[in-house]
């Protein structure tokens, strides 16, 4: 018997992308870019973003590569999309950053609690 997921839709999102990336023979540099580009040609909200991050970084997909990748695409999809995925694109990297420094914040606080405990 199948157990109810708080999370279904994350949960049916995180399968897709899997199931995707089991059927897909491009490198990682590859598959970023056009996961990107995808994401510029629907004007996707930050949030799409967010989750390329950390893929992005592992494969040491570049800011230079981003760049390149918008001037690449923006004759196909318009200037207003590739403007659009700039600015949705920079809200996704101030999300990621406060949640980074967030992360930080706790990890110190937690090591300062255990070092008085001690």
């Amino acid at each position: 018997m199948a157990t109810e997921s708080e999370t279904p839709v994350l949960d049916t999102l995180a399968a897709m992308t899997m199931d995707s990336i089991e059927h897909c023979h491009l490198d990682k540099r590859s598959l970023i870019q056009a996961r990107i580009a995808a994401l510029v040609a629907m004007d996707a909200p930050a949030i799409s973003y967010l989750a390329h991050i950390d893929p992005a970084m592992k494969s040491d997909f570049t800011i230079e590569q981003l760049q390149d990748l918008l001037v690449a695409i923006a004759p196909v999809v318009g200037t207003a999309r590739v403007m659009s995925a700039a600015g949705h694109i920079a809200q996704a990297f101030g999300v990621a950053l406060a949640l980074v420094e967030s992360e930080a914040v706790a990890m110190a606080q937690a090591e300062a609690e255990s070092r008085s405990d001690s």
